[in-house]
């Protein structure tokens, strides 16, 4: 199973769009958001693409291959326009190697997980800087930086996720940030 994975599009419609583009290159099984899908939130700028009704309306187009979790910047509003279910606070998807756990980030975070084993995934967005790596815990972290307002020095990012690793790729260009194989 290959799965794609975006967080913080924030409404902003080109971000979403080339998150498309890159799940479509990749040829990936599902699409996975991670929350702040059509708000750009008190504390962020508007971004210069914001179109979060036409985000949505993307969106919807690939409901049958999504899985979404809710983020800070989410509402009730916004599952009106979208028809997929987007209100969750975490989702949990169990393969034949290990469990992923999905979250936006500002309720479970990497310094606050949920009861996890060792070779689990945790993935979360929220901070809108990328991360794959594996803690001495044995907890694999993961994320995908943000599609549409990165910060630090990233570019827009989103990740990869198979059976043999993760990886967090550049937005336009589909270029390898950050690699991190499991350990089977």
């Amino acid at each position: 199973m290959k799965l794609l994975i975006g967080s913080d599009i924030h409404g902003d419609y080109q971000a979403a769009e080339r998150l498309i583009n890159a799940y479509r290159h990749h040829q990936c099984d599902y699409l996975i958001c991670l929350g702040d899908l059509l708000n750009h939130g008190p504390r962020n700028a508007i971004p210069k693409h914001y179109d979060p009704q036409a985000v949505a309306e993307l969106l919807n187009n690939y409901r049958y291959e999504l899985l979404v979790v809710r983020g800070n910047c989410d509402s009730e509003v916004d599952q009106m326009l979208c028809k997929f279910p987007m209100l969750s606070d975490y989702q949990q998807l169990l393969t034949d190697q290990r469990r992923i756990f999905l979250t936006h980030g500002h309720i479970y975070r990497p310094d606050n997980l949920p009861p996890l084993k060792p070779g689990a995934l945790f993935v979360s967005g929220h901070t809108h800087l990328p991360v794959a790596s594996c803690a001495e815990d044995g907890i694999y972290r993961l994320n995908p930086g943000s599609v549409a307002i990165p910060r630090g020095d990233w570019p827009p990012s989103y990740a990869l996720v198979d059976d043999s690793g993760m990886q967090v790729c550049h937005l336009v260009e589909h270029s390898v940030l950050i690699d991190c194989k499991f350990d089977n």
